[in-house]
């Protein structure tokens, strides 16, 4: 079994009624919401990794505001580790893959994206901003 290390994105901007955060439909499954998160290039953070993944899959801009957590998982053989950074919204940019995005508050995120590790992390994000 090999390592894999990965950085994602929970990106937040402030709405109407307050905090909304960012989910973006699945690749492998479409039905399923999850926050952007990709392999970390040569050379580069997990936080650029990050920022660079939440561009490429929502066409969201951003940048980061602190790390969040990890959440571990097995993919086949191999056993992937994401570090979560919390990501400030800066606008729009072109994006590679165009998927499906919802803003929305913390209460339905949480019922949205349903890995394991998403609740605890939503969690986290909140009280980070709570913090900020």
């Amino acid at each position: 079994m090999s390592h894999v290390a990965q950085g994602g994105a929970i990106a937040i901007r402030r709405g109407r009624s307050g905090i909304e955060v960012l989910v973006a439909r699945a690749k492998k499954n479409p039905r399923e919401w999850i926050f952007p998160k990709g392999h970390i290039e040569p050379g580069e953070s997990a936080a650029e990794t990050a920022v660079r993944e939440l561009q490429e899959e929502t066409g969201i801009a951003g940048e980061v505001i602190r790390p969040i957590g990890t959440s571990t998982f097995k993919s086949g053989r191999d056993e992937v580790e994401v570090t979560y950074f919390l990501v400030r919204f800066l606008g729009t940019a072109p994006s590679v893959e165009s998927r499906e995005i919802r803003w929305t508050d913390f209460a339905e995120a949480k019922i949205l994206v349903t890995f394991p590790d998403a609740s605890r992390l939503l969690d986290a994000a909140e009280r980070a901003v709570g913090d900020a």
